[in-house]
């Protein structure tokens, strides 16, 4: 990206134009939408103003902001992490580099947990490896009777966590702790959620750059065989559910069998795995056997 690629005195509509051809030339998914967020952020208009604006010429020091933000994108780092916000059932969450961004099929996990939750009194909800705290949030907001614990092993990750459920009104519904998933806690929740790292190690550098560059590895690497989380959290879920609790995992793409059978092997009793939007199962619920 050179400094010239967005001239001072440039329209903003014709700015947003540029950025989505240098974005559509790099192969980039959705060039139309980052140009736009990435011009908004730069100069702090949201949607509406943009629009209004359009035909507004750009001053030498905007044009150099839009250009730096293009710049970044151009270097494959995520959109989310540049404006430094996600948003994930429709909540707008904060992102840092400590933090995997919160990705749409993961709103799989609240969806299967919802549908299968009994809600007729107060819940215990356990989110395990919470990152920027996006599954505890989400089901917080739904369950206006709940309480919620989460962990990770990152105190960084942890500081977000809290940030985000205090910028959405549930700090007190909200605790958080250091731990190994749920090494550190005593059981009796109604509902355990986690999105686990489920990346087999080798396979990490194969992942696009937006990911394998930006996300932390400590949230992908799920060791030689891409497991080693779901382990963990098979050998805790009968000591952390209640007797009815339900537990919901979030999947990697073709992990459902082996995960399945991680759950049997510690006595619980898998339901059938729930498919994203794309078709891909990526959630299955299990509970103690009736």
């Amino acid at each position: 990206m050179t400094p010239g690629l967005v001239p001072p005195g440039t329209s903003l509509a014709a700015a947003r134009r540029i950025l989505a051809q240098a974005f559509r030339a790099a192969g980039l998914d959705s060039p139309e939408l980052d140009a736009r967020v990435l011009a908004g952020h730069a100069l702090g208009l949201d949607h509406a103003r943009l629009m209004a604006a359009a035909e507004r010429p750009l001053t030498a020091e905007e044009a150099a902001r839009v250009a730096a933000l293009a710049a970044r994108r151009l270097a494959r780092e995520p959109v989310a992490r540049i404006v430094g916000r996600r948003e994930f059932w429709g909540l707008a969450l904060a992102v840092a580099p400590a933090v995997l961004v919160p990705r749409p099929e993961t709103e799989t996990v609240v969806e299967a947990a919802l549908a299968r939750l009994d809600r007729r009194g107060p819940l215990r909800v356990l989110d395990l490896g919470t990152g920027s705290g996006a599954l505890l949030i989400a089901l917080l907001r739904e369950l206006p009777r709940a309480f919620g614990v989460a962990t990770d092993r990152s105190p960084a990750a942890l500081h977000l966590a809290r940030a985000n459920a205090a910028a959405h009104g549930l700090a007190d519904r909200a605790g958080f702790v250091a731990c190994d998933f749920g090494a550190a806690l005593a059981g009796g929740f109604d509902l355990v959620v986690s999105n686990p790292p489920y990346v087999a190690s080798a396979d990490i550098g194969t992942l696009a750059p937006e990911v394998r560059d930006h996300d932390p590895r400590l949230a992908l690497d799920g060791g030689c065989d891409g497991l080693a989380a779901y382990r963990a959290i098979a050998a805790d879920a009968g000591r952390l559910l209640a007797a009815t609790g339900l537990l919901v995992l979030e999947l990697g793409a073709g992990q459902a069998p082996a995960v399945a059978a991680l759950l049997r092997e510690a006595g619980l009793d898998p339901a059938e795995p729930v498919p994203d939007l794309a078709g891909i199962p990526r959630a299955i619920a299990a509970r103690h056997p009736i």
